[in-house]
């Protein structure tokens, strides 16, 4: 194992793939730990892998980001080739899915938006990652997440791709539909391939798995994925529509963007968790034991620790649960009288029949705006619903429905939809577009 790299001190080798080795190092200038990922001499033999690996430099070197890992380095020694990064202790997803199985729905949900983040970061910026999946992605010990390994990403700066057209490049379970095709691809692939982590997170397995008879490839471009309330009855439907959204096979079906989906993720999670973000992660990792009591304690409570960040104290935990009982005591005496104060208001006048009315009624429908070209026949939950033309927009219960949408000349269109209450939602199927003939 190699000695020095520049100015920094080799400890470990932390981690080896088919083309780098990454190790933990000091840097003796700032004495600070970094990560170094050094270029294998088998991969350094071709040229075009050692372009990608300094396009990863200079691509991440210009981000500057809380959820990407942070570039300090790149170094040419010896004919060898090393990126000098930060280097953050915790543990990536891939790791952490193969100890715990499936992780709670809360806490996929929080990493997931914390990726969302970096990726609307990155697309903002013209940088597609292609290769989102649980190895890339790092959790600190601290809570907070890290999207790893730009090495087959797509920098719009540079001009042509190193791809070929018609290629498909990335990790074949977590790639999106049109990046198994090799087509031109855009932020909305890694919203897919996204969506497919946060799959896997709640339910412990990936959406799509290859069999005896059809590979993995094909179930990502043609098949459906089981309901992930049926693997995992405790995932809220809200969060499961966020999954469909991302993993719809058409990209014009997803969220038009990482930041569309960093929004649903936060309304999701506003509901959900009322702790600060990083301190859910932190006690999730204590409870799985990868971290300890006393590092939980060093984090969750940095103020009360002191400026060596010690642990808290018995008396202080102690004057913390005087101070939450306290505090519980008060909101149960307000609440109290609050109650008291609404039964004075509205004994007296008792309920009107008006509102009586509003609180038996069902919640409104919501309207579905549909077109086919050149025409179809509409089917919602098996029923026929409608053929076109359709005049005017066609109501339906608020909630979710399958739909299926039919032409005699052409593979049938199946999806399934969520109508908001008292909203319209637009499905548009053109035929003549897909070329799916029978």
């Amino acid at each position: 194992m190699l000695e020095r790299i520049g100015n920094c001190r080799i400890v470990d080798e932390v981690a080896s793939g088919g083309m780098a080795v990454v190790y933990r190092a000091i840097q003796d200038s700032l004495n600070r730990t970094v990560a170094i990922k050094a270029l294998k001499t088998s991969a350094a033999a071709e040229p075009h892998i050692v372009t990608r690996f300094e396009r990863e430099a200079q691509s991440l070197a210009n981000l500057q980001h809380e959820n990407i890992i942070h570039v300090y380095d790149y170094i040419e020694e010896r004919g060898a080739l090393f990126i000098v990064m930060e280097y953050v202790e915790g543990i990536d997803l891939y790791d952490l899915l193969e100890r715990c199985g499936r992780i709670p729905y809360d806490v996929a949900a929080i990493i997931a938006m914390q990726v969302a983040r970096a990726l609307d970061y990155i697309h903002y910026r013209g940088i597609i990652h292609r290769d989102i999946k649980p190895a890339n992605i790092m959790i600190a010990r601290q809570g907070g997440v890290k999207l790893m390994d730009f090495g087959i990403a797509r920098d719009k700066t540079y001009g042509a791709d190193l791809t070929d057209a018609g290629t498909g490049i990335g990790t074949p379970s977590y790639m999106s539909p049109e990046q198994i095709l090799g087509d031109k691809l855009d932020a909305r692939s890694d919203i897919f391939s996204l969506g497919i982590v946060l799959y896997q997170m709640c339910t412990g397995r990936k959406p799509f798995v290859e069999d005896e008879q059809k590979s993995v490839m094909h179930k990502i471009r043609l098949e459906k994925y089981e309901s992930p309330r049926k693997l995992n009855p405790d995932i809220p439907r809200e969060l499961e529509r966020i999954m469909a959204k991302c993993m719809q096979k058409l990209p014009r079906d997803r969220y038009r963007s990482a930041q569309d989906l960093v929004m649903a993720l936060e309304r999701f999670l506003a509901k959900h968790v009322e702790m600060n973000y990083h301190a859910r992660l932190v006690l999730f990792l204590k409870n799985q034991d990868i971290i300890t009591q006393l590092e939980a304690d060093e984090y969750l409570n940095p103020a009360v620790g002191g400026p060596a960040g010690a642990p808290l104290t018995p008396q202080a935990r102690a004057a913390r649960q005087v101070v939450r009982r306290g505090l519980q005591f008060q909101a149960t005496v307000v609440a109290l009288l609050a109650f008291v104060v609404g039964l004075i208001h509205l004994a007296p006048i008792g309920k009107s029949p008006r509102a009586a009315e509003l609180a038996a009624a069902p919640p409104p429908a919501g309207r579905l705006v549909f077109h086919a070209y050149p025409w179809a026949r509409l089917h919602i939950d098996g029923k026929l619903a409608a053929v076109t033309p359709v005049a005017r927009p066609i109501e339906v219960p608020a909630g979710e429905h399958d739909v299926v949408v039919e032409n005699d000349f052409f593979e049938p269109v199946e999806r399934r939809l969520y109508v908001p209450p008292g909203e319209s939602v637009d499905l548009v199927v053109d035929f003549e577009k897909r070329g799916t003939r029978r």
